[in-house]
């Protein structure tokens, strides 16, 4: 499945969660927080605005974010890997 974001929105790949603590303890999946870190698979052409100009995104395909804890929109990939889709204003950082 191919998908091309619209106006400001991008679609990110959520990292994996941490699988084991830095004490050692393994973490089952029902205690893994979501993950907040996530890579830029897609970005749409920006936003649009007032005077029907479209401002760029800052954030660009390959680019390492972070985001909102409850942000976006989760689907399903077609081979089953979790992907979100979210407005560029809900990114908080970029992770250099």
């Amino acid at each position: 499945m191919k998908l091309q974001p619209l106006a400001d929105r991008i679609i990110i790949q959520p990292l994996s969660a941490e699988e084991v603590t830095k004490g050692g303890i393994v973490l089952p999946d029902t205690a893994k927080e979501k993950p907040q870190e996530g890579k830029v698979v897609a970005a749409g052409k920006g936003k649009v605005l007032e005077n029907g100009q479209v401002q760029a995104l800052e954030v660009k395909v390959g680019d390492v974010v972070l985001y909102g804890k409850y942000s976006g929109t989760e689907i399903k990939d077609k081979d089953g890997s979790a992907l979100l889709i979210i407005r560029e204003e809900e990114v908080l950082a970029i992770v250099k």
